[in-house]
C-alpha cells in the first residue's frame, strides 16, 4: 500500500496525492513549479490561480463514484469491468482487496490510463512491448470474469491470457467489457495497446461482443447496434472518431479510435463532465443538458461545440439512448492549455422501461427526463442561441426514420431492428 503518489502530465510533475487511511479520502496539492505552466487541468474545482500552497480534498463527494479522490483523478480509475479484472489480479497475487486503496489503483494504472495523467510509483506489469492479442481467448475470459465474484479457475494457457486481458482491459472506463488495443488498418493485426503502439498501428478501444453483464440488460449483438448508431450519428452531423466492426467467428466487436491519443503516441488531457464539474453520474436526473452547456461556457468553448452537444441530445432523445449520463460527455485539453469538447462516444440504443437506470434519461431536458415535446427541444436550442434548432430536429428525425437502412448496413437482423425501432421517438 502506498500513502503518497506523484502525478505527472506531459513530462512535468503536476502534484502529489496522499491518502488518509482513517478518513478514507485523499488530499491533493499542486507542485509550485507546475503553477507556472498555465495548464488549467481542473479549472472548475482546482483552478491554478487559487492553488498556491492550497491542499484540495473533497470528502463530501459520493464515495461510490469518486472513491475519495478529486474528480480529476477519479476519472482515471477503472469502472465496473476494469475493477473486476483488478480484483482477479489481487487474487492471483494474494493481495487483500481491503488493503488496496484508490492510490494503489492509480499506481496500478500508472501511465496506461485514459487521458494524459500518469502516476508514480507505477506497478510493473511486465513486458511493455505491444504484443499480439488473441481475441477469442479474451472474450471467453472476459465472460468468466463477469460471471464470477470469486477467483476463477484457469489452466496454464488461460492464466497467460488472463494476464493479457488484465493489461489491456483495466484502464478503459465504462461498465461493459472492453480492451485498449493497437490496430493496423492495413493488415487487420491487433496488438495490446496499453503502451506506445508500433509504427503502422493506431490506438483503439475494442468492445467485446458476446460478453454480457446481466445487470445491463443489453440486447444481443450489441456491437452491430452501436455501429448502426455510429452511422446515424455521422449523418446527423455528429463528430465521432472512426469506428468499425471487427468480425470474429459469429461475433461482431465494435471498435473505435481513441480521441485522447495523437500520432507518435502523444496524449491529450481528458476529463469527463462527471470529473470536471463533479456532476455525479450515479445520480440520475440530478443534472441536465443545460448544466452541461453552462460548464462549456465556463470553459469558453466555441459555439460550434455547443451545437455538437445539442445534436447528440437530439439523437439520444429520438433514438432512445437513455444512458446519457455525465461520464458520456468528455472534454480534451492540449499542450497549449486549450479545452474543447471531445468527439461523441457511447451513442447506442439504451432503453429498459423497467430498469433502474435507463427507464428514463440520465440527464434532464427542460426539466424533463421523459415525455418530451418538440417545444422542449426548441427551448434548449434557444438557451444556447441556436437559430437552426428546428431544422436540426427535423434532420435527426429524418435520419432515425431511416433506421432500417442503418440496421441493414450493420447486419442487424430485421426482426431485432424492428423491435428496437418501436421504442424510437420519431413522432414527437
Amino acid at each position: 500500500m502506498v500513502d503518497v503518489i506523484k502525478i505527472t502530465l506531459w513530462g512535468k510533475e503536476l502534484g502529489a496525492l496522499s491518502w488518509d487511511t482513517d478518513k478514507k479520502y485523499a488530499s491533493f496539492e499542486y507542485f509550485s513549479e507546475f503553477l507556472n505552466n498555465n495548464w488549467e487541468v481542473s479549472p472548475i474545482h482546482m483552478p491554478l490561480g487559487t492553488s498556491e500552497r492550497r491542499i484540495y480534498s473533497f470528502p463530501r463527494l459520493n464515495e461510490d463514484t469518486y472513491k475519495g479522490l478529486p474528480g480529476m483523478l477519479s476519472d482515471v480509475l477503472p469502472d465496473d469491468f476494469g475493477n473486476r479484472l483488478i480484483d482477479q489480479w489481487l487474487l492471483l497475487n494474494n493481495i487483500p482487496k481491503a488493503q488496496f486503496t484508490p492510490l494503489d489503483r492509480l499506481c496500478y494504472i500508472g501511465s496506461r490510463g485514459m487521458g494524459a495523467l500518469e502516476f508514480q510509483p507505477a506497478r510493473n506489469l511486465g513486458n511493455k512491448v505491444a504484443s499480439n492479442v488473441v481475441i477469442d481467448k479474451l472474450v471467453i475470459l472476459a465472460q468468466k470474469v463477469l460471471d464470477s465474484r470469486e477467483q476463477i479457475e484457469l489452466n496454464i494457457d488461460e492464466t497467460e491470457h488472463l494476464n493479457e486481458l488484465i493489461k489491456v482491459g483495466t484502464s478503459a472506463g465504462g461498465q461493459r467489457a472492453k480492451a485498449i488495443i493497437a490496430y493496423n488498418s492495413k493488415t487487420g493485426e491487433i496488438k495490446s495497446g496499453q503502451t506506445d503502439v508500433p509504427e503502422g498501428f493506431e490506438h483503439y478501444l475494442f468492445k467485446f461482443d458476446g460478453v454480457n453483464d446481466v445487470s445491463l440488460g443489453d440486447p444481443q449483438g450489441y456491437g452491430k447496434i452501436e455501429y448502426a448508431y455510429y452511422l446515424m450519428a455521422l449523418d446527423c452531423g455528429i463528430e465521432m472518431e472512426h469506428s468499425q466492426l471487427f468480425q470474429e467467428y459469429n461475433r461482431a466487436h465494435f471498435m473505435t479510435k481513441r480521441f485522447d491519443r495523437l500520432p507518435n503516441n502523444k496524449k491529450l488531457h481528458m476529463q469527463t463532465l462527471c470529473s470536471l464539474a463533479h456532476f455525479d453520474y450515479k445520480s440520475p436526473g440530478a443534472y441536465s443538458y443545460e448544466n452541461a452547456f453552462d460548464i462549456m461556457r465556463q470553459l469558453r468553448l466555441p459555439h460550434r461545440d455547443a451545437i455538437q452537444l445539442y445534436k447528440r441530445m437530439l439523437l439520444n432523445v429520438i433514438a432512445r439512448n437513455q444512458d446519457d449520463h455525465t461520464k458520456n460527455i468528455s472534454f480534451l485539453m492540449d499542450e497549449q492549455g486549450v479545452w474543447k469538447l471531445a468527439p461523441a462516444y457511447d451513442i447506442t440504443y439504451s432503453y429498459n422501461p423497467t430498469g433502474i437506470w435507463t427507464s428514463m434519461h440520465q440527464m434532464s431536458i427542460n426539466g424533463k427526463r421523459n415525455d418530451f415535446t418538440i417545444s422542449d427541444l426548441l427551448t434548449v436550442g434557444s438557451k444556447i442561441s441556436y437559430k437552426n434548432s428546428k431544422t436540426e430536429i427535423q434532420q435527426v428525425l429524418d435520419v432515425v426514420a431511416n433506421w432500417s437502412y442503418y440496421a441493414n448496413e450493420a447486419g442487424i437482423p430485421s426482426k431485432q431492428a424492428n423491435k428496437l425501432q418501436q421504442a424510437f421517438r420519431i413522432n414527437l
